[in-house]
């Protein structure tokens, strides 16, 4: 696949963000983990766990971009595999998120736990699917899936940092009357 050459540096610099950002992640959760809070199994399984899940898409998606495949069909049928286990884990997310009791989730976690990942790896299952046909937009539906996924993880992490260090470690109550993870 001649198309795929023209990514290395995309691969690289997207593929290091979310290898590095997985670093942090566990870097982060082992400092915030000396007082877990009531129901924080629950809402990691909602709300801190899929962040590793898809900063490590991300990373397995540019990584598969780069490997020498002789043939577009095999990539496209990985991709599309991802895609569509993503988006199925999204909903499992998603259910968790209702039934975790130590946060009542408001529109922006809806938006940066649900909707936002789901369009992720939904782009990234389609483009998979025009692979065959349209390889130059596909590569960049698969750039615009990861992407999305890869700010979203970055949000995510973010706000359950800034979360932690202001609200949880402060003692001061959430806006919601409720903790978070």
């Amino acid at each position: 696949m001649a198309e795929l050459a023209h990514w290395d540096t995309f691969c690289v610099v997207v593929g290091g963000a979310a290898g590095a950002l997985i670093g942090l992640q566990f870097v982060v959760l082992t400092l915030i983990a000396e007082r877990p809070p009531v129901g924080a199994a629950l809402a990691g399984a909602a709300f801190a766990s899929p962040t590793i899940v898809h900063f490590s898409a991300v990373l397995l998606v540019v990584v598969m971009m780069r490997m020498p495949w002789h043939a577009p069909t095999t990539v496209a049928a990985l991709w599309g595999l991802v895609g569509f286990a993503g988006a199925v884990y999204v909903l499992i997310v998603l259910r968790r998120m209702r039934v975790q009791k130590a946060y009542e989730p408001d529109l922006e976690d809806w938006l940066f736990h649900g909707a936002a990942p789901f369009a992720g790896y939904a782009t990234i299952a389609v483009s998979a699917l025009v692979l065959p046909s349209h390889e130059g937009e596909a590569l960049f539906g698969v750039a615009a899936g990861t992407l999305v996924l890869l700010f979203t993880a970055i949000h995510n992490a973010w706000d359950a940092v800034v979360y932690h260090v202001l609200v949880a470690r402060a003692g001061a109550a959430h806006p919601s009357g409720r903790s978070r993870e």
